[in-house]
């Protein structure tokens, strides 16, 4: 079994960094549960139902906000992991940051094409759904469960851990000429999102999925 490349914890006398026991949930638990998240949102958004509260504004600002957090957070923890602890990590980490570039860019562009251009907006939410559902298909069935039998439950938990400390200090918008691999993304992300941050309570954005209405 190989060891993901875990960060660093503050030291406990007594007590040696492998037998620290961890609760949370696993890192392939919640980006699992993002993609499927991530999926609602674009059906939600293209195909309101008749009972749908929200506006559709607010459900495309969560879902660019959602995806936004959630490809930082894989950049940030997932992909190092899959080039430290699978032969072929290498080819499938730099595979899915292109993926992750080719993406962020189709959201830049729902981002800034009105809903009412019509065509032109459901031609740029249909691009972000297709990259959702491939990217979604091809890490949670391909790259996953291998993570499972190559990493502990405690370091999938302790990477879970930064994960949910990564969504918090993720950019809300997307930046695709931002770098893309640590250690450079770790540290320009948190300063990019304080800059969204500010602009999400100028404008009273919705950013989270809880905060949608219905």
């Amino acid at each position: 079994m190989s060891a993901a490349p875990l960060p660093p914890l503050p030291p406990v006398p007594g007590i040696e960094d492998d037998e620290v026991v961890f609760g949370g949930p696993s890192m392939l638990d919640l980006l699992d549960e993002d993609h499927q998240q991530l999926a609602q949102l674009c059906d939600r958004l293209a195909t309101p139902g008749e009972q749908e509260k929200a506006r559709p504004q607010d459900i495309e600002d969560v879902l660019v906000a959602t995806l936004a957090r959630h490809l930082s957070a894989e950049e940030q923890y997932l992909y190092p992991t899959v080039k430290a602890v699978l032969p072929d990590g290498d080819p499938i980490a730099s595979q899915e940051v292109a993926a992750d570039a080719e993406l962020l860019l189709a959201l830049q562009r729902l981002h800034a094409t009105p809903a009412a251009s019509g065509a032109e907006y459901h031609d740029a939410l249909e691009a972000v759904a297709t990259h959702v559902r491939s990217h979604a298909d091809r890490t949670g069935k391909g790259v996953f469960p291998r993570l499972r039998e190559q990493c502990s439950d405690t370091e999938l938990v302790r990477l879970g851990n930064r994960v949910l400390i990564a969504r918090g200090a993720a950019p809300t918008r997307p930046h695709p000429n931002t770098p893309a691999k640590p250690p450079l993304n770790k540290l320009v992300d948190p300063a990019v999102a304080v800059v969204d941050k500010v602009r999400d309570v100028l404008t009273r954005r919705t950013t989270w999925p809880e905060d949608l209405a219905g």
